[in-house]
Protein backbone atom coordinates (compact mmCIF):
# COMPACT_ATOMS: atom_id res chain seq x y z
CA UNK A 1 0.00 0.00 0.00
CA UNK A 2 1.20 3.46 -0.76
CA UNK A 3 -0.24 6.69 0.01
CA UNK A 4 -1.51 7.08 -3.26
CA UNK A 5 -3.49 4.43 -2.64
CA UNK A 6 -5.76 5.36 0.39
CA UNK A 7 -9.02 5.60 0.28
CA UNK A 8 -11.90 5.18 1.84
CA UNK A 9 -14.22 3.01 2.77
CA UNK A 10 -16.96 2.49 0.34
CA UNK A 11 -19.99 4.78 1.89
CA UNK A 12 -18.07 6.07 4.37
CA UNK A 13 -18.44 9.72 2.80
CA UNK A 14 -21.67 11.20 1.52
CA UNK A 15 -22.13 14.39 -0.61
CA UNK A 16 -23.82 17.33 0.05
CA UNK A 17 -27.17 17.40 -1.14
CA UNK A 18 -27.12 20.58 -4.14
CA UNK A 19 -30.64 22.05 -3.51
CA UNK A 20 -31.87 24.61 -6.46
CA UNK A 21 -30.74 22.47 -9.14
CA UNK A 22 -33.66 21.67 -11.40
CA UNK A 23 -37.34 20.16 -10.93
CA UNK A 24 -35.68 16.11 -11.51
CA UNK A 25 -33.06 16.63 -8.65
CA UNK A 26 -36.26 16.81 -5.97
CA UNK A 27 -34.82 19.69 -4.24
CA UNK A 28 -35.69 21.95 -6.98
CA UNK A 29 -37.27 25.55 -7.22
CA UNK A 30 -37.79 26.61 -3.46
CA UNK A 31 -35.14 24.48 -2.18
CA UNK A 32 -36.67 22.31 0.64
CA UNK A 33 -37.54 26.00 2.27
CA UNK A 34 -41.31 25.97 1.72
CA UNK A 35 -42.72 28.64 0.09
CA UNK A 36 -42.65 32.76 1.05
CA UNK A 37 -41.58 33.40 4.88
CA UNK A 38 -38.81 34.59 6.44
CA UNK A 39 -37.34 31.42 6.62
CA UNK A 40 -37.31 30.75 3.21
CA UNK A 41 -34.64 34.01 2.62
CA UNK A 42 -31.17 33.66 3.40
CA UNK A 43 -29.32 35.24 6.72
CA UNK A 44 -31.89 34.42 8.67
CA UNK A 45 -31.16 33.09 12.01
CA UNK A 46 -34.08 33.12 14.64
CA UNK A 47 -33.33 30.05 16.89
CA UNK A 48 -34.05 32.10 20.11
CA UNK A 49 -36.29 34.78 19.04
CA UNK A 50 -39.66 34.45 20.77
CA UNK A 51 -41.53 37.40 18.19
CA UNK A 52 -40.12 40.20 20.35
CA UNK A 53 -41.34 38.73 23.85
CA UNK A 54 -38.35 38.33 26.10
CA UNK A 55 -36.69 35.35 25.87
CA UNK A 56 -36.74 31.55 27.88
CA UNK A 57 -33.07 31.86 28.06
CA UNK A 58 -32.96 35.47 29.25
CA UNK A 59 -35.67 34.88 31.47
CA UNK A 60 -34.50 32.48 33.34
CA UNK A 61 -31.85 33.21 36.45
CA UNK A 62 -28.15 33.37 36.00
CA UNK A 63 -26.90 30.17 37.99
CA UNK A 64 -23.56 28.79 38.91
CA UNK A 65 -20.03 30.59 38.95
CA UNK A 66 -16.94 29.95 37.33
CA UNK A 67 -13.63 30.66 39.54
CA UNK A 68 -11.93 32.46 37.39
CA UNK A 69 -8.39 31.22 39.56
CA UNK A 70 -9.03 27.88 39.65
CA UNK A 71 -5.93 25.51 39.59
CA UNK A 72 -5.25 23.42 36.27
CA UNK A 73 -3.39 20.47 36.67
CA UNK A 74 -1.56 18.46 34.19
CA UNK A 75 -2.85 15.13 34.82
CA UNK A 76 -0.53 11.21 34.01
CA UNK A 77 -1.63 7.92 33.74
CA UNK A 78 0.09 5.33 35.36
CA UNK A 79 0.09 3.54 31.86
CA UNK A 80 2.18 7.04 30.22
CA UNK A 81 4.56 6.36 34.11
CA UNK A 82 4.76 2.76 32.88
CA UNK A 83 5.85 3.73 29.66
CA UNK A 84 8.08 5.92 30.01
CA UNK A 85 10.16 3.54 32.71
CA UNK A 86 9.91 0.90 29.84
CA UNK A 87 11.04 3.11 27.22
CA UNK A 88 14.32 4.54 29.76
CA UNK A 89 13.00 7.82 29.78
CA UNK A 90 12.29 7.84 33.31
CA UNK A 91 14.57 6.54 36.18
CA UNK A 92 12.20 4.43 38.58
CA UNK A 93 15.22 4.48 40.83
CA UNK A 94 15.20 8.30 41.60
CA UNK A 95 12.63 10.13 43.13
CA UNK A 96 10.04 11.59 39.99
CA UNK A 97 8.44 15.42 40.21
CA UNK A 98 7.12 17.47 37.84
CA UNK A 99 10.52 18.81 36.82
CA UNK A 100 11.68 15.30 35.95
CA UNK A 101 8.50 14.34 34.08
CA UNK A 102 8.87 17.53 32.09
CA UNK A 103 12.10 16.22 31.60
CA UNK A 104 11.44 12.69 30.70
CA UNK A 105 8.66 14.00 27.83
CA UNK A 106 5.57 11.91 29.92
CA UNK A 107 3.96 15.99 30.43
CA UNK A 108 4.63 18.69 28.32
CA UNK A 109 4.23 21.09 31.36
CA UNK A 110 3.41 21.06 34.91
CA UNK A 111 0.80 23.67 34.72
CA UNK A 112 -0.03 24.25 38.40
CA UNK A 113 1.11 20.82 39.62
CA UNK A 114 0.67 17.07 38.38
CA UNK A 115 -2.30 14.56 39.49
CA UNK A 116 -1.70 11.39 38.89
CA UNK A 117 -4.75 9.43 37.42
CA UNK A 118 -5.83 5.77 37.10
CA UNK A 119 -5.59 3.88 33.52
CA UNK A 120 -3.39 1.52 32.71
CA UNK A 121 -0.88 -0.96 34.98
CA UNK A 122 2.13 0.11 36.44
CA UNK A 123 4.79 -2.09 37.37
CA UNK A 124 7.77 -0.48 38.31
CA UNK A 125 8.56 1.26 42.10
CA UNK A 126 8.59 4.79 41.93
CA UNK A 127 8.47 7.04 44.59
CA UNK A 128 6.32 9.87 43.37
CA UNK A 129 5.92 13.81 44.64
CA UNK A 130 3.08 15.61 43.10
CA UNK A 131 0.20 18.06 43.50
CA UNK A 132 -2.71 15.17 43.83
CA UNK A 133 -4.10 12.08 42.61
CA UNK A 134 -6.92 9.72 42.67
CA UNK A 135 -7.44 7.29 45.42
CA UNK A 136 -7.17 3.94 42.71
CA UNK A 137 -3.87 5.28 41.29
CA UNK A 138 -2.20 6.03 44.61
CA UNK A 139 -3.36 2.51 45.84
CA UNK A 140 -1.48 1.06 42.37
CA UNK A 141 1.59 2.99 42.83
CA UNK A 142 1.67 1.92 46.69
CA UNK A 143 0.28 -1.56 45.72
CA UNK A 144 3.72 -1.57 43.24
CA UNK A 145 6.14 -0.87 45.90
CA UNK A 146 6.50 2.78 45.44
CA UNK A 147 5.24 5.63 47.23
CA UNK A 148 3.51 9.01 46.81
CA UNK A 149 3.71 12.33 48.02
CA UNK A 150 1.10 14.79 47.97
CA UNK A 151 1.99 18.23 48.10
CA UNK A 152 -0.98 19.73 47.83
CA UNK A 153 -3.67 19.58 50.43
CA UNK A 154 -6.96 20.99 49.69
CA UNK A 155 -9.55 22.12 52.29
CA UNK A 156 -12.37 20.17 53.22
CA UNK A 157 -15.39 21.86 51.64
CA UNK A 158 -13.68 21.78 48.17
CA UNK A 159 -12.92 17.91 48.56
CA UNK A 160 -17.07 16.85 49.34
Amino acid sequence: MRLNELRDNPGATKERTRVGRGIGSGTGKTGGRGVKGQKSRSGVSIKGFEGGQMPLHQRLPKRGFTKPNRARYSEVSLGRLQAAVDAGRLDAAKPVDAAALVAARVIRRAKDGVRVVGGGKLKAKLDLTVAGGSAPAIAAIEKAGGSVTVTVVRAKAETE
